[in-house]
């Protein structure tokens, strides 16, 4: 998806808009945390991407080794150190094409994912990480829901992002009225698919699937502190 973006068609910019969408709200933290108020923050994610689209800016990728994350974070610094300045003097959304972000809900998850005040760059890293695995899950549960196992995909998600052990199984089991094997496949099976998911929707920001194992840890150790 991430190379084929970077030639001009609909399908191409669809791509790309998909992963603007996913990936917007580690961005808008980051603005959040340099200092800039909650209205400029949206400004500013906004011009950001609508440069970013219009421009056809996705053939710099290289630069940044292929990662999408990478590119997305040192395009950005480019243009708050640059160019934000100029949005101070523009009406508020004149002349850009936007994307359609949810700031409804942006500040307070800005405010929650702020309680430890980590560096903007930890965080950043951190929220793509979360927003990675929030769109991996919603994947996962659409496949659940098209197979008509919607309950059973709801009691057992917890198991897929916390190390809950044979007891915890056992009294799923009960709850479900399941024998206790047929709980543990079923888990093998949903944690075993969500780590297929994971990784393809890695290998999505990245130009080489090579890279996908070295991302994971990049990601995954930004939860480390």
């Amino acid at each position: 998806m991430l190379a084929a973006g970077k030639r001009s068609s609909p399908a191409a910019k669809h791509a790309l808009e998909e992963l603007c969408q996913t990936y917007w709200f580690p961005l808008y933290a980051y603005v959040r945390r340099r200092g800039h108020a909650k209205e400029d923050a949206e400004d500013l994610t906004q011009a950001f991407f609508a440069r970013l689209l219009e421009k056809n800016l996705f053939n710099n990728l290289d630069s940044e080794k292929g990662k999408f994350r990478a590119f997305l974070l040192a395009s950005l610094k480019h243009f708050l150190a640059n160019e934000w300045q100029k949005l101070q003097t523009q009406k508020r959304g004149s002349g850009a094409a936007h994307l359609s972000l949810d700031w409804r809900t942006a500040d307070t998850k800005f405010q929650v994912a702020s309680v430890n005040e980590p560096s903007p760059d930890h965080a950043f890293d951190r929220e793509w990480a979360l927003a990675l695995l929030a769109k991996t899950i919603g994947r996962l549960q659409r496949e659940c829901e098209a197979d008509g196992k919607t309950k059973l995909f709801e009691q057992l998600k917890i198991f897929l992002t916390t190390g809950k052990g044979d007891s915890a199984q056992a009294e799923m089991a009960k709850v479900l009225g399941m024998e206790e094997v047929a709980v543990r496949v079923a888990i093998h099976r949903l944690r075993k698919r969500y780590r297929q998911l994971l990784r393809d929707e890695i290998a999505q920001t990245l130009n080489d699937e090579k890279m996908v194992d070295e991302e994971m840890r990049a990601l995954f150790g930004a939860f480390g502190g």
